[in-house]
């Protein structure tokens, strides 16, 4: 075999092992990418979330939230307006992010709603009066607890669940996912798995629209 002939066959090898190694690279990529999505739709979703909508709406929005965010407070009224819009097509997965003074004892009042069935009542409470018991600075939760009782939480029991321990499990495994999908605002919002990119209203009800409308076709 002449010289040329064993540089070509060389050339050759090595290019077939350069595929096979970009093949094997691909491929793996392709794996870490499926995990990473695995991954983040389980750090979307967990089984302890409060949904609201139907359990298996094919639109998916997920807030995390705080009720002490007043950015919260001025966005929900337009939310709600876009879960009435589209009532059978999409729920809304609310995700925790205490970021502010107090916020975490406020989950904690909505935790102990849930328990009696007045989720929904309470948040709406909460929010509603906001400016008077989520002071940043020097939040005053009696008053958060009073504007709960008005919705019709039994506030006893509501001061006696608000200590169980798997509220405290709720806050650190939604904080912990908050990290991981690098949530550093509230409200921050999802629709399918996909983050809401530019902020607002009219982006949101645009993503659940076009979402809602594939699952329909």
């Amino acid at each position: 075999m002449n010289r040329r002939a064993v540089v070509l066959l060389t050339g050759v090898s090595a290019l077939a092992v350069f595929a096979g190694g970009t093949a094997y690279y691909q491929n793996e990529q392709a794996k870490r990418a499926r995990a990473i999505a695995a991954s983040r739709a389980e750090a979307l979703v967990r089984d302890h979330s409060p949904i609201i909508g139907p359990a298996s709406a094919p639109v998916t929005i997920v807030e995390f939230f705080d009720p002490s965010c007043e950015a919260c407070r001025a966005f929900h009224p337009p939310l709600k307006q876009i879960l009435g819009l589209f009532p059978n097509d999409a729920r809304l997965v609310i995700r925790y992010a205490a970021f502010h003074e107090g916020s975490d004892q406020a989950v904690k009042i909505l935790e102990a709603a849930r328990l009696q069935g007045k989720f929904e009542p309470v948040m709406e409470a909460l929010l509603e009066f906001q400016p008077e018991w989520a002071d940043h600075d020097k939040p005053d939760l009696e008053k958060a607890w009073a504007r709960a009782k008005d919705a019709g939480l039994d506030t006893e029991r509501g001061k006696r669940d608000a200590a169980r321990p798997e509220f405290q499990v709720i806050l650190d495994k939604d904080g912990a996912d908050a990290k991981a999908l690098e949530v550093t605002r509230t409200p921050t919002f999802f629709v399918n798995g996909q983050p809401l990119t530019e902020f607002g209203p009219r982006p949101l009800y645009e993503m659940v629209k076009r979402e809602a409308e594939k699952a329909r076709n």
